[in-house]
C-alpha cells in the first residue's frame, strides 16, 4: 500500500491537482518545485488559486500559461534582476486577483492551517499599509494585554508541493540548508506532493531522523525528480543557475518570445529528464559544486 506513493510526476499533478484549485508550491530560495510547475502547465489546468512566499519564475509562467486566476503572495519579482512581467500585466490587465502579506505573514496563514486555527496573531501588520489593500488582514482586542493586533486567517491549500533533497519511499523526507515554509505548507495541505532529487532506501532517513522535516503520514505521492528546483537550487546537488535568471528578463519583456519558450522547454518537453538533457552540458557541469559535508552526528547505540 505504502508502495502505491511512489509514481510518475505526470500521475501525480493529474490526481491530485484539479482545476479550481488552491496550491502551494513551497521553497524559499531553493528547492522550488518548478518541474511541477511545468507539469502543471503541461496539463493545463485552470482557474488555480497560486499561493507562495515569492512567486519566483515559476509562478510568471504559469501566469503566462493561463493556469492561475488568483496569486496570493508576499513580494514578487524576479530576484536580484527585475520585474515578474506576465504577473504584472495580467493584474494590469484585471485578468489576476491579488491578495499580498508580509513574508511572516503568508507563514503564519498555514501556521495557522497547519494547526487547525481560524487565525494567527501577529504584530507586524500594524503601522503598514497593507490592511488598506487586504480586507482579509483584520485586528482583535488581545484578551490579556487590552492591545490592539492584527490577524491573518487560516490557508488550508488544497495541495502542496515540496520539493526536498531525499525521501523514502514512504514519504518521510529530509531537507537541509535554507529552511523556508515547507514544514507548514504540507501540514496545512488536503493533500500533499513530495517531489525529492532521490528516493533513499528507508534507513537513510532513518539514520537522521532529526532532519526529517515531512513526515510520510501526510504525503500523497512521492516523485523522484532530479533537477527538479532549476533554474533555482538544491543544497548539496546543484547551484542556482543565475544566469537564466537574467536571460528571463529579456525573454518576459515580449509575451510572444514567453510563448516560445514555454512551447520550447515546458510543452516541447515530455518530463525533467528531456528538459535537462537540452541545457548544453557545460552549463549543467558548472551547477554542480564540489562536496562539503558537515560533521558526523553520533545518535549513539544502547544494547
Amino acid at each position: 500500500m505504502k508502495q502505491a506513493k511512489v509514481m510518475s510526476l505526470g500521475k501525480a499533478v493529474s490526481e491530485l491537482v484539479h482545476d479550481g484549485d488552491t496550491v502551494y508550491l513551497a521553497g524559499f530560495t531553493h528547492l522550488i518545485p518548478f518541474a511541477a510547475g511545468h507539469e502543471i502547465i503541461r496539463q493545463q489546468k485552470r482557474n488555480l488559486t497560486l499561493c507562495r512566499a515569492t512567486p519566483d519564475l515559476i509562478y510568471d509562467q504559469m501566469v503566462a500559461a493561463g493556469c492561475a486566476r488568483k496569486l496570493v503572495f508576499s513580494w514578487a519579482g524576479n530576484p536580484g534582476v527585475g520585474l515578474l512581467r506576465s504577473i504584472r500585466k495580467a493584474v494590469e490587465q484585471g485578468e489576476l486577483e491579488i491578495e499580498e502579506y508580509t513574508h511572516y505573514g503568508m507563514t503564519a496563514r498555514l501556521m495557522a492551517g497547519a494547526t487547525n486555527m481560524p487565525f494567527y496573531p501577529l504584530i507586524s501588520n500594524l503601522g503598514s499599509d497593507l490592511p488598506s489593500v487586504n480586507k482579509e488582514i483584520r485586528y482583535v482586542t488581545c484578551p490579556y494585554t487590552g492591545k490592539r493586533i492584527s490577524v491573518v486567517p487560516a490557508l488550508k491549500p488544497d495541495v502542496s508541493i515540496i520539493h526536498v533533497q531525499r525521501a523514502d519511499r514512504h514519504g518521510n523526507a529530509h531537507i537541509w540548508g535554507i529552511v523556508g515554509e515547507q514544514k507548514e505548507a504540507a501540514f496545512a495541505a488536503s493533500r500533499v506532493i513530495l517531489t525529492a532529487e532521490e528516493i533513499v532506501p528507508d534507513e537513510v532517513i532513518a539514520s537522521d531522523p532529526n532532519r526529517t522535516l515531512i513526515p510520510g503520514m501526510i504525503v500523497d505521492a512521492v516523485v523522484e525528480v532530479p533537477w527538479c528546483a532549476h533554474p533555482s537550487y538544491a543544497q548539496g546537488y546543484y547551484d542556482r543557475d543565475n544566469q537564466f535568471y537574467i536571460e528571463y528578463e529579456e525573454i518576459s519583456k515580449d509575451p510572444e518570445n514567453l510563448s516560445k519558450w514555454l512551447d520550447t522547454w515546458v510543452y516541447g518537453v515530455t518530463d525533467r529528464r528531456e528538459y535537462m538533457e537540452r541545457l548544453p552540458a557545460d552549463r549543467v557541469l558548472a551547477l554542480q559544486g564540489r562536496r562539503r559535508y558537515s560533521y558526523p552526528v553520533d545518535y549513539g547505540y544502547y544494547a
